[in-house]
């Protein structure tokens, strides 16, 4: 099985990433999405998440890579595990610098000139990615890809993305993992349209629902 079915396949099997087009979560932005990802979940499930770090590991082992660093704190994890599949040193970026002491961004060591692979659990933006990476040049290394999980497809990020100089890898999709639970007859063709829909535009397909469950509530 490719890599990005097989992570699919892992992700939706223990409801890490989770579809719900006809219920949908509402995010903290308010906007209502047919689709949650939770990748922490993969912490408790040793068998899943080892078919996620292997699979990290070979994106890593086709890179120059020195040290494997995750984004604070999802990222975490999935760097260390991977970092120890493949014997390499590890350390993590915050998303701000410590208030105390040595005022740390970057925890454990990135020397100047050294090549730094960031592990991310899951785009959606892209801004902790890639202000990690940021973190890190700034730091005087440089980066030789951003890995992901997991990606949204959002235009937004896809737009983002395109503009590094840097490779941005994702082990799985929302597009890969939708066509998959449809495979697996976890959705129906309508369902399926209606998320192909939201990842177009989430904001017009959120305002859409929303109209929706008003009529719904005026008529009966």
């Amino acid at each position: 099985m490719e890599t990005a079915s097989a992570v699919a396949n892992t992700l939706l099997s223990i409801n890490a990433v989770s579809l719900s087009p006809d219920n949908p979560y509402t995010w903290s932005s308010g906007l209502k999405s047919p689709i949650y990802c939770d990748n922490r979940l993969l912490l408790s499930f040793p068998d899943e998440r080892k078919v996620v770090y292997e699979a990290l590991a070979e994106k890593i082992k086709q890179l120059d890579v020195d040290v494997v660093a995750g984004t604070a704190t999802a990222g975490i994890p999935h760097a260390a595990w991977a970092a120890e599949k493949l014997g390499l040193p590890m350390a993590y970026v915050r998303s701000s610098s410590k208030g105390h002491g040595k005022q740390n961004k970057i925890e454990g060591k990135i020397a100047p000139g050294s090549k730094v692979v960031i592990i991310e659990d899951l785009i959606s933006t892209g801004g902790s990615a890639f202000n990690a990476a940021q973190a890190v040049e700034e730091a005087g290394a440089e980066i030789a890809a951003v890995i992901a999980v997991f990606t949204y497809e959002l235009e937004a990020a896809e737009t983002a993305a395109s503009e590094k100089t840097y490779p941005v890898i994702t082990l799985t999709s929302f597009s890969e993992l939708a066509e998959t639970a449809a495979v697996n007859g976890d959705l129906t063709e309508q369902q399926l349209e209606s998320l192909k829909m939201w990842q177009k535009n989430p904001e017009s397909w959120s305002t859409a629902y929303e109209r929706q469950e008003e009529d719904e509530e005026i008529h009966g």
